[in-house]
């Protein structure tokens, strides 16, 4: 089963790169492959946790696929769990953390283990997330910058 993780150090505060990947209906302006995402639903946790469905789509070329995941969004513990639901996938969980380093700067966790239903659609796609993936964490931290301001190096 393909994975892939990273740690980044952001220049961005850790609540402010968890918001960033909270939101998640901003993923279709600056997320590789996304072309879509709809959120179906959105459940408020006693326990400050938040529960979001959400349908998604990918496209590269002539290849475009749809699927669900259910996102838990963990502002107490700044992490993010997302779990597959439907589509293409036999498996996918991806998991984000943000490990606070100053009041300006975090390290970005990211994690992401993937399988498709299809050895075809696996043959076809994979080399193509993989390298999505790979510039995954640079389009969040560029978005941070757009959206935060740039900070000094």
């Amino acid at each position: 089963m393909p994975r892939f993780s990273s740690k980044r150090r952001a220049r961005h505060s850790a609540s402010q790169m968890f918001d960033l990947v909270a939101d998640v209906e901003r993923y279709p302006e600056f997320v590789p492959l996304c072309q879509s995402l709809k959120v179906r639903q959105r459940t408020p946790k006693d326990d400050g946790t938040e529960v979001v469905v959400a349908d998604m789509t990918v496209s590269f070329k002539l290849v475009r696929e749809s699927f669900t995941t259910k996102v838990t969004l963990d502002r107490p513990n700044l992490k993010i769990l997302v779990e597959y639901l439907r589509g293409p996938f036999s498996n996918l969980e991806t998991r984000w953390t943000f490990e606070p380093r100053s009041e300006t700067e975090c390290d970005v966790g990211f994690f992401l283990s993937y399988e498709f239903k299809s050895r075809m659609l696996g043959l076809l796609m994979g080399s193509m997330f993989d390298a999505a993936f790979s510039r995954f964490a640079a389009a969040f931290e560029k978005r941070a910058d757009l959206v935060y301001g740039k900070t000094a190096s």
